[in-house]
């Protein structure tokens, strides 16, 4: 018991450093769905560990069903993680997590469907994974890692990189920009990228094919 409350004060703390919208310690009691599924999670999670396996998947369901929140009981998790919004996030049982972590609504940590045994990521300490994010492997996340919203990690990111994309790649490594670098909300948009270069060719043929019936109409 003392365990779980020491980390509730410290994902409490937590909260009110990251979230602008938190504004007393009661209404994150009361009101944050990230703390009420990490607290249950902490509970599960100590279940699991003395093998009362039952137990604890009950309590995880419970607290995917009040909160839209999946943790696996067998996930691990470091101090003071911060799920903001959190809508379906889902973090899968094999998954580690290290400490003062960010994760918004949306974040899959899950498998690829190939690995046995470690089958989830392992994310190192203040990463951030932006919204609608999916890591999907039994691969590490460095330390200081920022993934953009809707990226799509399939293998491992060094330490203090920014990934975007899918599939991710690096935009930022060790403070020199690879590209440019991004928060979770401004991502390239791929789609966008690929018809500016087709109206690009587009218009440059429209100009060849001009100049063609002006020497047409000379001859």
């Amino acid at each position: 018991m003392h365990y779980i409350l020491k980390a509730l004060s410290e994902d409490v703390q937590a909260i009110k450093d990251r979230d602008p919208a938190a504004r007393s310690t009661l209404e994150i009691l009361l009101t944050s769905s990230g703390l009420h599924a990490i607290t249950a999670y902490r509970i599960a999670h100590v279940l699991h560990k003395k093998k009362y396996y039952l137990s604890a998947r009950v309590i995880s369901t419970l607290a995917r069903f009040l909160t839209g929140i999946e943790i696996h009981p067998g996930a691990t998790i470091g101090k003071r993680l911060v799920i903001d919004h959190g809508s379906g996030v889902v973090i899968g049982e094999t998954t580690e997590i290290g400490d003062d972590c960010l994760l918004y609504q949306g974040v899959t940590l899950g498998g690829n469907g190939r690995s046995k045994g470690k089958r989830h990521p392992t994310l190192g300490n203040n990463v951030m994974v932006g919204c609608g994010a999916k890591v999907l492997g039994p691969f590490r996340i460095g330390d200081n890692v920022k993934v953009a919203a809707n990226a799509v990690v399939l293998s491992e990111i060094p330490d203090n990189c920014t990934a975007v994309g899918a599939p991710a790649r690096i935009a930022k490594r060790n403070g020199v920009k690879v590209t440019q670098d991004l928060d979770q909300v401004h991502i390239p948009d791929p789609v966008a990228a690929e018809f500016a270069r087709q109206n690009e060719r587009i218009t440059e043929l429209e100009g060849k094919l001009e100049e063609y019936k002006k020497q047409e109409t000379i001859k």
